[in-house]
């Protein structure tokens, strides 16, 4: 914050510490997020912070993540800043989203992409991440990151709508109504929330399986709304996710979600997300819901903390948080900190938590979820934005889907 006047007002405006983190504890991660924010928060009114910074053994990114700031890991950054009571980092980012929300190269429909260039948006309609691809000659994007995910679309809703709750400018609540109207319009059928859409502009593909993680953002993001304006449609969007949720559920753990043609995901696929999403996402779930975080660590648990998947192959730096995240929600504060303990040896000099702790990460999950063919997203031992905002919101005991601190 620009000074400690300001910092007690953010704080008098989202709370107070969670009980039982000293300020010493609670000021880990969030001065890690400011640290690696500040600079690019500072630099303009909107501004997209870049997901990843290279990691100590890279002189530079990959040329597909070198511009690339994905909207999920900025709306969590905007999230995790309020949590941590910096609002003035927060709103720069917050004017990036509502600035993309209104205004798309090619789309007038409310959408968001899967990501945009890192740094100020200084023009109406902000850029995509590319790069100049000197053998081909040409510039180069990626179609998932031109694409728009369900899930990506509510987590910007959450976090105008954490931002809205902060500083109660009715233009945030605006935007996140704006986004949730096309979520509605583009992707919702009776029993859920479809993926969302993939590929180049201007005709993209529509993606027709249905993802447990995004329908709890979904349910998150239009239950906050109902609670706000009273509307209907939004009351009936969230049952709509929660009928895929309901689904989903297997007794003691969460499947993915559906295949393209409607039939249930496998059940070989886990992921670790899916198990703490929907009950963190609705605290009115039923209580054995919550029995997916014991089956997440029988079946996910590695050393330190929680792999993505099933094959155990490393400690996945994000999940990992949002693991802590969860024991605190369900009450087991120890198991919270003690994760949080752990995690402090991800943290690098940037501030920021790198994505993985091995070198690479394995997901069993494709970057292009049209192609069927083997899996090929990995995470890598990079300096990420998420994970640090995730690591951040379990320390000050902030559920990201409620805008509820935990007591």
């Amino acid at each position: 914050m620009k000074s400690a006047i300001a910092m007690m007002l953010c704080a008098a405006i989202v709370g107070a510490p969670a009980a039982g983190h000293t300020a010493q504890t609670a000021s880990t991660f969030c001065a890690g997020l400011k640290k690696a924010v500040a600079p690019h928060s500072s630099a303009a009114d909107a501004v997209f912070v870049r997901s990843y910074e290279p990691g100590e053994d890279e002189a530079a990114l990959p040329a597909g993540l070198a511009t690339t700031a994905f909207v999920y890991d900025n709306a969590l950054a905007v999230i995790a800043l309020v949590a941590c009571g910096n609002v003035s980092d927060a709103r720069p980012i917050s004017n990036a989203l509502s600035r993309a929300a209104g205004n798309d190269r090619s789309f007038d429909d409310g959408r968001v992409r899967n990501a945009y260039r890192a740094g100020a948006v200084n023009q109406p309609i902000p850029d995509l991440p590319g790069w100049w691809d000197g053998h081909a000659r040409v510039w180069a994007e990626d179609p998932a990151q031109d694409g728009t995910s369900t899930g990506n679309v509510a987590w910007a809703a959450l976090a105008l709508l954490t931002l809205h709750q902060a500083t109660h400018d009715p233009r945030y609540l605006a935007d996140a109504e704006r986004l949730v109207d096309w979520m509605i319009g583009a992707t919702a059928s009776e029993n859920g929330f479809y993926g969302g859409f993939h590929g180049y502009d201007p005709k993209q593909v529509r993606l027709t399986w249905m993802s447990t993680e995004h329908n709890a953002d979904v349910h998150a993001a239009a239950r906050w709304l109902f609670r706000l304006t009273g509307e209907r449609k939004y009351d009936s969007a969230a049952g709509q996710a929660r009928r895929l949720l309901d689904r989903a559920f297997r007794g003691d753990h969460f499947l993915l979600g559906t295949k393209p043609d409607g039939s249930l995901a496998d059940e070989g696929l886990l992921a670790l997300d899916a198990q703490l999403w929907p009950w963190m996402a609705m605290p009115e779930s039923p209580a054995a819901w919550k029995s997916a975080l014991g089956f997440a660590k029988a079946r996910l648990g590695v050393d330190g903390g929680f792999d993505f998947n099933g094959d155990r192959d490393g400690l996945w730096v994000e999940g990992t948080a949002q693991a802590a995240l969860a024991y605190r929600i369900s009450g087991d504060l120890h198991e919270s900190d003690r994760l949080l303990a752990d995690l402090k040896a991800d943290q690098t000099s940037s501030g920021l938590l790198n994505a993985s702790r091995p070198a690479r990460l394995t997901t069993g999950l494709s970057i292009d979820p049209t192609s069927g063919g083997d899996p090929d997203f990995f995470y890598y031992r990079r300096p990420h934005l998420g994970a640090t905002a995730w690591a951040a919101l379990a320390e000050t005991g902030w559920n990201p889907f409620t805008g509820k601190r935990i007591r």
